[in-house]
Formats: C-alpha cells, sequence, structure tokens
C-alpha cells in the first residue's frame, strides 16, 4: 500500500484497528501524525488524541500504552494512539503488541510509526496491522506537490511544481515549507514567476545572469556572480536552478546545432549532480561552471 492508500484511509477515518506506517523520511510520519490528530475535535485531544515514543527519555512502557488504546473514548469520538520508532520496539514487546492486534479495542485506533522499510520479524508479529509504505518516489513527487498545493486551497502550475523541485530538490519537508509560502501569496494560482519571488526573492536577477554569463562564456562575470549566490545557497540548489534555466532555453531553440549543445549542456548537468550527490561540496559545480563555459565557446 503507498502514501495515496493513506490518503483514502485518511479520507475514511482510518477505520481499521491498527496501522503501521512505515518511511524513510521523518517528515512524512510527521505529516501522517497531523492529518490523523486534525480527524479528533480540538475539544476532544487532550483525552483522544496520545502521542508515545519509544526514542524518547523515560519512554512510555508498553503496557501503559496498550491501556490508553484500551479505555473508553471520552465524549462519543474515537481515539487514536500513536506510537513513534516502531522500529525500536523490543522482541518481547512485539510479541505482546501482537497479543493485542489479535482482538484490539474496538473504539482504538493504534497508528504505528516504522522508520525504514518494516522488517520481517516485525510484519510477522503484527500482521493483523494494516500496512502501509508512505515513501514517495522522485518521478511522484511532482504530483505530491501539486495535491498538496491544492489541499491548501492553489492551484499550482505543472512549470510552477517543475522549478520549486529543480530548485530545492527532493526533499519533501523543504518542498513543503516553500509551498506554504507561495500559498500565503492569496492568489487561486501559482506559476513560475510566483515561485521565483518567493523562494529566489532579489536572488532571481542573479540566476539569470549566472546563466547569460555561461553562454557568454565570460569567466569574469560567472565566478563574480558565483561568489555571490554560494554565500546564501547549496550547490545542489543552485544546480536545480541552472538546470530549469537551461531546461527553459532548450524549448526555445531546436535547430540541430541547438539541440547537440543541449545535449552536452544537459549531459555535464546530470554529471555534476550525480557528483555533488556522492561528495558533496563546491568542487562539482565550479568544475561544471567551467565546463559550461567552455562548451559555449565552441557552439
Amino acid at each position: 500500500m503507498s502514501y495515496r492508500d493513506f490518503l483514502v484511509e485518511l479520507k475514511k477515518g482510518m477505520p481499521a484497528s491498527a496501522y503501521i506506517l512505515s518511511s524513510a523520511d521523518p517528515f512524512l510520519h510527521s505529516e501522517a501524525a497531523s492529518a490523523i490528530k486534525a480527524l479528533v475535535p480540538p475539544a476532544e485531544r487532550d483525552f483522544n488524541f496520545h502521542v508515545f515514543d519509544l526514542l524518547a527519555n523515560g519512554a512510555t512502557p508498553l503496557d501503559q500504552i496498550l491501556d490508553v488504546a484500551n479505555t473508553v473514548p471520552f465524549f462519543s469520538g474515537r481515539k487514536f494512539v500513536i506510537v513513534e520508532n516502531l522500529q525500536k520496539m523490543l522482541k518481547k514487546d512485539l510479541a505482546k503488541l501482537g497479543q493485542y492486534l489479535a482482538s484490539p479495542s474496538v473504539s482504538s485506533a493504534l497508528v504505528l510509526l516504522y522508520a525504514g522499510q518494516v522488517k520481517k520479524e516485525a510484519k510477522d508479529a503484527l500482521k493483523s496491522a494494516r500496512q502501509i509504505a508512505l515513501d514517495i518516489s522522485e518521478r511522484d513527487i511532482h504530483g505530491w506537490l501539486r495535491d498538496k498545493a491544492r489541499d491548501k486551497g492553489v492551484a499550482l502550475s505543472g512549470k510552477a511544481a517543475d522549478y520549486l523541485i529543480g530548485i530545492i530538490g527532493p526533499d519533501l519537508g523543504l518542498l513543503s515549507s516553500e509551498l506554504d509560502k507561495c500559498a500565503l501569496m492569496g492568489r487561486e494560482t501559482v506559476d513560475v514567476d510566483d515561485v521565483m519571488e518567493v523562494v529566489e526573492g532579489r536572488r532571481t536577477f542573479n540566476v539569470f545572469a549566472l546563466t547569460d554569463a555561461l553562454r557568454a562564456g565570460n569567466p569574469e562575470q560567472v565566478f563574480r556572480i558565483y561568489h555571490v549566490l554560494r554565500e546564501t545557497e547549496e550547490p545542489y540548489g543552485l544546480l536545480g536552478a541552472l538546470n530549469w534555466q537551461y531546461a527553459r532555453s532548450f524549448g526555445e531553440r531546436n535547430s540541430p546545432r541547438d539541440r547537440e549543445y543541449y545535449h552536452r549542456v544537459f549531459t555535464m548537468l546530470k554529471e555534476a549532480d550525480l557528483q555533488i550527490k556522492s561528495s558533496g561540496g563546491a568542487y562539482p559545480l565550479e568544475l561544471l561552471l567551467t565546463k559550461l563555459m567552455q562548451v559555449s565557446r565552441q557552439r
């Protein structure tokens, strides 16, 4: 089951007695917990919404957690009990939790958050729980981002989503944060120019200027602009902005010579992306700038 399956369960009010929500990204667990909390009316949350962290100092023993799950909810609502960091649960407690799941409280939903991929031992012990993998693949981030914008009452254009992902990267937490800023603009539709205004601010001109300087093969101007940008921008974010700029201009030119030029450019961008991800630091980006100037002069 996937993140979309979680959204379906959420719309139904999380009807199952127990869930295991697994993810390698803590942000997705945080988002899931917040969404589940929203199912409980504010006046009932002190009584019907509980969160326990197995990694917290003085973590609550499992017996006490299960006592909370078995307690009848206050008012007429349903009780939600969230247990974070299930992957740290002891083997003996997994067996005890499995026994509870064989005959769980019908008035509570026990939501178990597991960091990473659920191991076979936990899967087997807790097979009665509905298991959902929250992780979102990079190819699905575009759709996730636009859906999230829609939930905030904002229509995020496809180009704006591509640009945001290009300059931020696949970090869902950062993407969500920047999307929140876009939503505060008070516009029904957010396009590329709006994202530039919110995410980059005054830096936008410099990104355009850097691309222009690269195409002109002007090393003095390229590295003067780069030295300004690197004070506030991580290499990966700047690489994403460059990639978007070149992709945008590629659509405006279609001669055989242009296609050959952009093929070389995008090959260099991809190589730099892999180098930054594997080694980090500024050197791969600085080498890329030199190569882009060289290929521009040969054009």
